[in-house]
């Protein structure tokens, strides 16, 4: 199972191996999508974990006891196929390759499932046709 998920550190935290020992002590992975840590500020990580979902559970339980914000992500991407002029700049920023382009009609194609909303294709969009739902 997969869940996406923000981290949130306090500056006292932002040293500890988190990844490490989400993958050592629960087996889980943790793939990060877009990360800010820096020494003496509060951290912010948006990570894909994957695992058993009693693991992935009691990992989100431990990060919690740690005093680590967890948040579940619940945005998703829209892409607005009247707006969007195929242009491929998006997909050149997809870090999982949600966003490609079709070699035969050179139209965009969006697959939702390999999504991982970490909301790179937004800023790279010279028309605004990518956005996020609330």
């Amino acid at each position: 199972m997969k869940k996406r998920v923000t981290l949130t550190f306090a500056q006292r935290w932002v040293r500890m191996p988190v990844t490490y020992r989400l993958a050592k002590d629960f087996n889980v992975a943790a793939n990060i999508i877009r990360a800010h840590v820096a020494p003496n500020q509060v951290g912010k990580l948006v990570v894909e974990l994957s695992g058993d979902i009693d693991q992935l559970e009691d990992a989100i339980e431990w990060m919690r006891s740690q005093n680590i914000q967890v948040s579940q992500a619940t945005s998703e991407i829209i892409v607005n196929e009247e707006i969007c002029v195929d242009c491929g700049l998006c997909t050149g920023v997809c870090p999982t390759q949600a966003l490609t382009l079709n070699p035969e009609t050179f139209k965009l194609s969006f697959m939702r499932s390999r999504c991982v909303v970490c909301e790179q294709c937004i800023v790279a969009c010279p028309v605004q046709a990518i956005s996020t739902t609330l």
